[in-house]
């Protein structure tokens, strides 16, 4: 194929082929051409083939056709190239909330060829400082309102050339440059794998990752798990809680509406209060957000169940039985569970509202291959625990990092999450195989003991880990957020304790229980086990 980046800044820090994952292109849907820009097909295709006049992008007093987001995102990568010298190839950081505007920087950067790089909103100076060092990151367009931090990290960017801010006013707005600009603008006919984004791991770990995705990577997260399994139609209206810069919300906010011709809605704030207001005020029908988000919501089941909401999303981490039964009771929704991974940019198993199981996150997406293996990487016999291998068409491209070597093992992804697979096919999971407890021998699942601790009325939320211990090797230690007006005081601890033990196996219960008034999560919504480990 052919490369059209000037600068091959990403192409030159691929991993080496034979440490990148194999990648399937098994469906009639995967056969791309050699050159593609994802841009061009989600949005230019609606307006050449009639439907410009298609709402596409809602916001606070905001609505966009297809036709008015073409034309800003053209304003916009005219105002990359001819007045902030960006050529194809160049990473720009997207640093902003959910904002119609953030949706038309994107779509500018990739039709002139350059790399995108979300950004979370919230993060600070200090986390804003490695995405720019690790990507060389050359232009920057940042939402006023988050102005200081980016500020601040760029003092020390040595690569960072540009830096424009919008929604804002002012004379050197990037708005103000747009309207000096053509609303025409000729794509650049990007390589199929010519890199698009560079998407940083949402730090579980601590340690983000650069994940490097091409144009046909996007193409194909929007040919395999909304087709069958979300099956959407260009009436559905999107939205949803998680940050265009966590792909989970890229491909469901952004990226699986427009490939159908639907409409998005982008919150600035997505809390569950926000969410059920935006539900109502814009007649969406699908949502995407964490378990936590439906397991508060599932209080005003009744509001939900007068929405025209149809389809409802989970992802971002576990869900647990007792939140989909709640739901569920609640609202009369099934949830569509699916695991993702940053690596693979969405979801690759998965399983639509009619093929759920209790417990399951689903079966494979079609486009994908997945199984379950032990430490040699051999497939284990159904149901037994052991480590999820995945590939398809999208896979794990690390930007010049050695942890590629340990997340790609002959061919394979390696997420990290330990699963077991029934006859059946569906699979279920068991934890991070870093969150496995091995107490006194026995192996002990961290999202076990959680989901037995969940069922109890006086927990509003709850981690566990694993807890170094001399006679034990490990014990079972739980941080327990109580419902308000509760005491965490020796008598909770041990209700809590004899609790799980009716409800699981005895040896699982917590030896250890503390008290705390919030879990520490990453901004899009994942448990961050690490810091409960931190003394």
């Amino acid at each position: 194929m052919t490369t059209a980046h000037i600068d091959t800044f990403a192409r030159d820090n691929l991993p080496a082929i034979e440490l990148q994952p194999d990648f399937l292109f098994s469906l009639p849907e995967l056969q791309f051409g050699a050159q593609i820009n994802c841009a061009t097909e989600l949005l230019d295709r609606h307006i050449r083939e009639g439907r410009g006049d298609r709402v596409c992008i809602r916001g606070k007093d905001v609505c966009w056709t297809y036709r008015d987001l073409n034309d800003r995102a053209n304003q916009i990568a005219n105002v990359l190239t001819r007045e902030m010298g960006l050529v194809s190839g160049n990473r720009v950081l997207l640093h902003s909330s959910n904002t119609p505007m953030m949706a038309a920087c994107w779509f500018g950067i990739v039709k002139a060829g350059g790399i995108a790089v979300a950004t979370m909103p919230l993060l600070r100076a200090k986390e804003l400082k490695p995405i720019l060092d690790i990507a060389k990151v050359s232009h920057a367009l940042c939402e006023a309102a988050l102005s200081s931090e980016m500020r601040l990290a760029g003092l020390d960017a040595p690569h960072l050339r540009q830096l424009r801010h919008f929604n804002y006013s002012g004379p050197d707005s990037l708005e103000a440059a747009m309207e000096r600009q053509s609303t025409t603008f000729e794509n650049v006919n990007t390589a199929a794998d010519d890199t698009c984004l560079i998407a940083f791991t949402s730090g579980t770990t601590g340690i983000p990752k650069a994940t490097m995705h091409f144009h046909r990577d996007v193409m194909a997260i929007c040919a395999c798990w909304p087709g069958y399994v979300l099956k959407p139609n260009p009436d559905d209206v999107f939205i949803g809680s998680p940050p265009l810069a966590f792909t989970f919300g890229l491909g469901g906010l952004l990226l699986f509406p427009m490939s159908v011709g639907a409409s998005t809605v982008l919150l600035e704030k997505a809390g569950p209060t926000q969410l059920l207001d935006g539900i109502k005020e814009f007649g969406a029908t699908v949502v995407f957000t964490a378990p936590t988000s439906y397991r508060t919501l599932s209080a005003r089941g009744s509001e939900v169940r007068r929405t025209s909401l149809r389809r409802c999303v989970s992802a971002g981490e576990a869900l647990p039985v007792s939140t989909r039964t709640l739901w569920r009771e609640a609202t009369g929704i099934e949830l569509i569970d699916g695991i993702g991974a940053t690596e693979l940019l969405h979801i690759f198993i998965s399983a639509d509202e009619a093929s759920a199981r209790p417990g399951a996150t689903g079966r494979v997406v079609p486009g994908y291959e997945a199984r379950v293996v032990d430490d040699e990487g051999q497939t284990v016999p159904a149901g037994t625990v052991g480590k999820l291998a995945v590939r398809g068409p999208t896979g794990c491209r690390y930007l010049n990092d050695d942890r590629q070597k340990t997340y790609v093992r002959d061919g394979w992804n390696l997420t990290g999450d330990a699963y077991l697979m029934d006859a059946d096919g569906y699979f279920f999971y068991q934890s991070r195989t870093d969150d496995m407890i091995i107490s006194s021998g026995y192996n002990i699942a961290s999202p076990e003991v959680e989901e037995a601790l969940m069922q109890h009325p006086s927990v509003a939320e709850c981690a566990v880990i694993g807890e170094p211990d001399e006679e034990r090797g490990q014990i079972v230690k739980a941080f327990v957020n109580l419902r308000p007006g509760l005491v965490g005081d020796a008598a909770m601890v041990k209700a809590l304790q004899d609790f799980v033990k009716s409800v699981a196996a005895p040896y699982k219960y917590p030896r250890a229980i503390e008290f705390i008034d919030k879990l520490p999560r990453t901004q899009t919504g994942k448990l961050q086990r690490f810091k409960l480990r931190q003394p």
